[in-house]
């Protein structure tokens, strides 16, 4: 896998992801904190939308993990689960 430049990390960092769907099935563990974090902001604030930087910080991931939470956000992406707006 390739790594992604510096413009794109800091794209994605400003990026807003917003949970389309509540569904865990066929989900990673990664996957699943990502959209168990996005029902717990719902119930708390009733939005179900949160930026990805305050993801990170949240879960306090660094180097290799922080690329995979890029790659399970993607991942959720793809399969309607998320939308990730602001790219």
């Amino acid at each position: 896998m390739a790594r992604r430049s510096r413009r794109e990390t800091q794209k994605m960092f400003k990026a807003v992801v917003v949970l389309l769907r509540n569904t865990t099935w066929k989900c990673g563990k990664i996957e699943r904190l990502i959209i168990e974090y996005l029902q717990n902001r719902l119930r708390r604030y009733g939005t179900a939308h949160s930026s990805i930087n305050e993801m990170v910080e949240y879960f306090s991931f660094n180097g290799k993990q922080k690329s995979e939470l890029f790659d399970a956000l993607k991942r959720l992406e793809r399969r309607h689960i998320i939308e990730i707006k602001g790219l």
